[in-house]
């Protein structure tokens, strides 16, 4: 089954934010993730969405999706985030139906 990274973010500073968002795309790929969601539109119909940004990865499995966010290269990277931006970031299971 697939798995999902799912992050909802609240970026604070825009200019420091795209330091990490231009170093992503890289170790992203390198885990076998790929975008499914890189910001963009949200329009809410049920709840309230509370932050201003969402992301979707998509990767092989959950186990890849663990593997991606534990790396070294992503945990180099993290700092910059956690500088920049609040987020709650989900690592979920697929589904093959």
């Amino acid at each position: 089954m697939k798995g999902y990274v799912v992050a909802m973010v609240e970026v604070n500073d825009p200019a420091a934010y795209e330091a990490y968002r231009s170093r992503t795309a890289d170790v992203i790929a390198q885990y076998g993730g790929r975008f499914i969601v890189r910001g963009g539109q949200v329009e809410v119909r049920e709840g309230e969405f509370r932050r201003n940004r969402l992301v979707v990865l998509e990767f092989p499995s959950l186990d890849a999706a663990r593997t991606f966010y534990d790396s070294p290269e992503y945990q180099a990277i993290l700092p910059l985030r956690t500088r920049a931006a609040e987020a709650d970031l989900l690592l979920v299971e697929g589904w093959d139906g």
